[in-house]
């Protein structure tokens, strides 16, 4: 039996591999064909984990609106819409965010002293207290958090970024999937990409296995199988 979920990440880029400009605006260089796509995947997944500075660029996220999709997850046996987890260990989140009043489920996942903060308002059905990691207090064990998440009935969770978000799990070899968006144009400069952390070494570095490509007008679409290394699956 799995010990934790199965995870895709979903994510878009220019075509040089940046995810905002150098101001790091919040991203709105992709198309209706990719908000399309990703709200596919999103609807396949039981929770959807992004973190706080994702939330922070938009204030908002995506839900399952489509009457297809919606009628796909009751025929899953799945909740109407998908469990939104913001990633924030230390849960500064603004509660007047439209985030808040979106008709969604809400989870907060943290570590101990991001939980003080939300202990006496509401905005979130469940808090998720996580271990951090032996060396960081701040930093979160995802061994450990996706194992308890697993625990809470979540089989297959879509991630959305960002970059230090998906360099944390892909440094413990917990991302099974990737759908990469490329969109025609070119920001330059020193802005983030799709990946961030400190980096892999190119011994170290992620393998993928191209699943897929397509083309819809100007974007390709392409789906990738991660190769898994430590955190590998039982």
């Amino acid at each position: 039996m799995n010990y934790r979920p199965y995870t895709t990440a979903i994510l878009a880029m220019t075509a040089d591999g940046k995810i905002a400009d150098y101001q790091r605006s919040a991203a709105r260089f992709s198309s209706k064909n990719d908000q399309i796509h990703l709200e596919q995947q999103i609807s396949l997944a039981d929770g959807v984990l992004f973190g706080a500075s994702t939330l922070r660029a938009y204030g908002t996220t995506l839900a399952v609106s489509n009457s297809q999709l919606l009628q796909a997850r009751i025929e899953r046996s799945q909740l109407p819409q998908p469990v939104q987890i913001v990633v924030s260990a230390s849960g500064n989140l603004d509660p007047g965010w439209s985030f808040f009043q979106q008709p969604i489920p809400r989870w907060l996942l943290t570590v101990p002293s991001g939980a003080k903060r939300w202990r006496s308002q509401n905005g979130f059905e469940r808090i998720l207290i996580v271990p951090s990691t032996v060396e960081n207090n701040s930093a979160i064990n995802w061994v450990s958090t996706l194992m308890q998440l697993k625990k809470l009935d979540l089989d297959k969770l879509a991630i959305l970024g960002g970059g230090e978000l998906i360099a944390s799990l892909l440094a413990v070899d917990l991302i099974d999937e990737l759908w990469l968006t490329i969109c025609p144009i070119i920001f330059g400069g020193n802005a983030p990409t799709p990946v961030g952390g400190s980096g892999f070494l190119q011994s170290q570095s992620k393998k993928l296995k191209l699943l897929e490509v397509q083309q819809i007008e100007q974007e390709l679409f392409l789906h990738y199988q991660v190769e898994q290394g430590l955190g590998t699956r039982n």
